[in-house]
């Protein structure tokens, strides 16, 4: 386990103006429609890997790229943080707006590719593109183009929009979409006395969310999935903002990450010197579910694809085939 309880931040950064090396990363095919999800990749072993998870969307062929450096100085006005316009889209995803909102993604946040997120993540928050190529397939699964999505797109609930979010609302219960400081307050006033968050207070703070989610949302969904991004949503957090390692972050640098979906760089933060890598990534977000002291609600995991009146792919109702056929009903 971590020593959660220290104060001790690493605060190696490689600057600024640090210069990447060049990666090798990767684009998804454009064919989605003549796909169906597998069984086996829905009762994947979610405690050993979230990784596993990602891995039914095998449709996605892989091709290698190589990229180019996006990551400048943020005093630039290229990648100056700049509020979205009222006609800039949005979602869920505090991590992505952010980087919309700093332009190193679309700032009017469409046209989105997987190539986009695993560049930009690299470049900004120095993520293995391992770490996300799952979740990037998630994303481009919520679009109704063959190649890209919106940030809005992402909203779609079952998919990587989750209940019991840290900020925002449960899609029954109406905007799923935008930060709510209520939600966000568990999260705020967590870890008391100190000016930190670290695994211990990042488990608190998960199991008074669900609890209230389970008070007031009678339609939550509470599968493997759910626990695993959420657990994952706050490793990043901590991963990104503080240090792998210890599971320990300012708290200053999350809640403007969250509230203000900006880069906390006039505030001193600065890229990870560290590689987050799907090792020590997985690590931290095993530690923070077992904090969390997580309880199925019941159900099956499942993913929709698509928007709108295109067609849609609900995997939890092949689930729940597939259970009734293995109960012999």
């Amino acid at each position: 386990m971590r020593d959660t309880a220290s104060g001790h931040i690493e605060s190696k950064g490689s600057g600024i103006g640090h210069k990447m090396q060049e990666s090798i990363w990767y684009k998804g095919s454009t064919s989605k429609a003549t796909n169906s999800l597998s069984s086996s990749s829905l009762s994947a072993n979610f405690d050993s890997s979230f990784f596993s998870l990602m891995r039914f969307s095998s449709f996605l062929v892989l091709a290698p790229v190589f990229a180019t450096n996006v990551f400048a100085c943020p005093g630039k006005s290229k990648y100056g943080f700049i509020p979205p316009k009222p006609t800039d889209l949005r979602g869920p995803c505090p991590a992505l707006n952010a980087l919309a909102n700093h332009g190193y993604l679309p700032r009017n946040g469409q046209n989105i590719t997987i190539r986009n997120v695993l560049q930009v993540s690299q470049d900004v928050y120095n993520i293995d593109p391992a770490l996300l190529l799952g979740v990037a397939k998630l994303g481009l699964l919520t679009s109704n183009e063959p190649d890209s999505f919106t940030l809005d797109d992402i909203k779609l609930h079952g998919t990587i929009e989750f209940d019991a979010s840290l900020s925002r609302g449960d899609f029954a219960l109406g905007d799923n979409t935008h930060f709510n400081e209520t939600i966000f307050s568990t999260l705020a006033n967590s870890n008391p006395g100190v000016d930190y968050y670290n695994v211990t207070s990042a488990g608190q703070v998960q199991f008074q969310r669900l609890a209230e989610s389970e008070r007031t949302n009678p339609n939550l969904t509470n599968t493997d999935k759910e626990i695993q991004f959420r657990s994952f949503t706050f490793a990043l957090a901590l991963a990104v903002f503080g240090n792998v390692t210890t599971g320990v972050a300012p708290k200053n640098f999350v809640q403007i990450w969250f509230r203000e979906e900006r880069l906390p760089f006039a505030e001193g933060w600065a890229r990870p010197a560290c590689t987050l890598d799907p090792t020590s990534v997985t690590a931290l977000t095993g530690e923070i579910k077992e904090a969390s002291k997580w309880t199925s609600s019941g159900g099956c995991p499942y993913v929709r694809t698509g928007q709108g009146d295109a067609p849609t792919l609900d995997s939890k109702a092949i689930c729940k085939q597939l259970d009734s056929l293995t109960q012999g009903h």
